[in-house]
């Protein structure tokens, strides 16, 4: 659910993600129109300067990267604070505040060897205490973390010096490299002392060591971030980056229209209408077009009723129509799914399939769950009680709020009566899903593509904060998690998770919908894009705007 990268996140919007080159087959790289031209026949220089305007539908909730679960946050604390470890374009693992790292024999011990020189924004230094800071921060048991799990196994570890860092685990961890790339390091000097579930450093940082600083906050309206001057991987060109917050996709259309964003995901009718049809958004945007790491879904509250009843969760997966829902929200940009992996990737089961849309089986499992039409009105009864639900999802995104309308007429063919309710986001995460306030909810999960979903599936991860928000619980399940965490084979890992998935199929906890096509668009001023199976945002602290096509003045943050 959520903005920003390598770890599960709610989403609430399209994002791009990345993962190993060891675990990932058939990424390509993301589609261009052939008809546009990478820049306003400017000359191709790098120059500093200029502010990239981006929309988002939902504002962020914090900047504490362990504690935020949403991708909106992470969108905005991923340019603040980073990680050991990063993705490149092609999906390694490649070096970020760490420049090496080595691995024992025995798969037992982490080395990583940090990069010399490197300070904080407030001009302290960057040094391996913030690294054994933060990994003691998250394992704190006062600290709500989603992502804990993956450092539950680290046992200790070792400073030798100011520039190197050990981490020991107590038996081999599979994913154990991919997690260094997840937990952003913070300033000790900072965090030291402070209740971090209750810290006014969670929207006002102090001191970060990203390609850029928060500069203002403007609660559902705005987020403002400068360039570090100071920034330790070369110069961060584009001075300002404006994220404008901007609820409603077809008000961001019009903006994006005037010329008053640079950069937004469109939804399929802008991307493939509305779009093509104003000369002017083809002359100054380049359009993108990808499949993501990324899945939408219909997800049950298993502690509420009737949905602690697997029949009546399985007859609802037959009564909607997938293929319905991706043509009619997503204008058939996407692919079905029955699992929780992207699609032609090798970690995917292919012998399962989406249920198809069968109303008379969906009835038959109804009446064997006891849920008969009592008095004719169409609708389905048991013990006095009408058989009905409220979808939840984010206000929004229409796409969602579709999909909700539809299933609502499909389900009401069988004897369900649905409602649909929208929230904003931030309050959908805070009130809802985080208190576990809801029967069924629609919403995106974006993955790591490394295969381990230990958080979203496990039956300990049911906590305040965490990921297994439905209260799912299979001990197979849980066993093949364990497992495929403690081998380094990747047949074997395959193994299970391939069972993990039969499992999750059989028990329908969610009704898999579609992964999504990404369809952002970005201004021909903004140089420096280069499409890869990463997506398109890996590299952006490297965009520019060259002199000549710049159209902001802004005032860097003076070093």
């Amino acid at each position: 659910m959520g903005q920003g990268k390598q770890q599960p996140k709610l989403i609430s919007q399209t994002i791009f993600l990345c993962m190993i080159a060891l675990l990932v087959s058939a990424c390509s790289a993301p589609e261009t129109d052939s008809n546009t031209t990478p820049s306003l026949l400017a000359a191709d220089i790098p120059a500093t300067g200029d502010r990239l305007v981006d929309a988002s539908i939902g504002d962020a909730t914090n900047l504490i990267p362990m504690i935020a679960g949403d991708a909106s946050s992470h969108a905005i604390a991923g340019q603040l604070y980073l990680s050991l470890l990063k993705y490149d374009k092609d999906l390694n693992l490649t070096g970020q505040l760490a420049r090496a790292w080595e691995i024992s024999a025995d798969n037992k011990t982490i080395t990583f060897h940090l990069r010399p020189d490197l300070k904080w924004s407030d001009g302290k230094p960057f040094t391996s205490a913030d690294c054994g800071f933060t990994l003691k921060l998250i394992q704190d048991e006062h600290t709500q973390s989603a992502y804990k799990s993956d450092y539950a196994l680290v046992n200790g570890f070792d400073m030798p010096d100011r520039l190197t860092f050990v981490v020991h685990y107590n038996e081999p961890f599979s994913p154990a490299l991919s997690s260094w790339s997840s937990l952003a390091i913070l300033p000790e000097h900072v965090f030291a002392g402070e209740d971090i579930m209750h810290s006014d450093l969670s929207r006002h940082p102090q001191a970060t060591i990203g390609p850029y600083q928060l500069a203002d906050w403007q609660s559902q309206q705005s987020i403002l971030m400068r360039a570090n001057p100071d920034y330790f991987d070369g110069p961060v060109w584009i001075s300002e980056r404006l994220t404008r917050i901007i609820p409603d996709r077809a008000t961001q259309f019009l903006e994006l229209s005037a010329g008053r964003i640079d950069s937004v995901g469109l939804t399929p009718i802008q991307y493939q209408r509305l779009f093509m049809q104003r000369e002017s958004l083809k002359k100054n945007y380049n359009r993108y077009k990808y499949l993501d790491f990324v899945y939408t879904y219909l997800g049950f509250n298993l502690k509420r009723k009737p949905f602690d009843d697997q029949r009546v969760r399985e007859a609802i997966a037959y009564a909607v129509d997938r293929q319905e829902i991706l043509d009619g929200v997503q204008l058939g940009l996407g692919e079905t799914i029955a699992s929780p992996y992207k699609p032609g990737t090798y970690w995917v089961n292919n012998k399962l399939k989406p249920r198809p849309h069968d109303e008379n089986k969906a009835r038959q499992l109804l009446a064997e769950a006891g849920w008969q039409d009592s008095n004719g009105d169409g609708l389905l009864d048991k013990d006095g009680k009408s058989l009905s639900f409220t979808i939840l999802t984010n206000n929004g995104n229409k796409q969602r709020a579709d999909a909700a309308t539809i299933m609502q007429q499909r389900l009401k063919k069988v004897g369900i009566a649905v409602n649909i309710r929208l929230v904003e986001w931030s309050a959908f995460i805070e009130n809802f899903i985080n208190k576990r306030q809801f029967d069924a909810v629609i919403l995106g999960w974006s993955l790591s593509p490394d295969p381990d979903q230990y958080t979203i599936w496990h039956s300990s991860q049911t906590g305040a904060r965490q990921f297994n928000f439905l209260s799912y619980h299979n001990d197979k399940v849980d066993a093949a998690l364990d497992a495929a965490r403690r081998t380094f084979d990747r047949a074997e890992r395959k193994q299970y998770y391939d069972l993990m998935q039969e499992e999750i199929w059989r028990d329908v906890p969610m009704v898999f919908l579609f992964a999504p096509y990404s369809l952002p668009v970005m201004s021909k001023r903004i140089h420096g894009i280069k499409p890869a199976p990463a997506g398109i945002g890996y590299n952006s602290e490297q965009w520019y705007v060259p002199k000549e096509l710049q159209k902001y003045h802004v005032t860097s943050i003076s070093p």
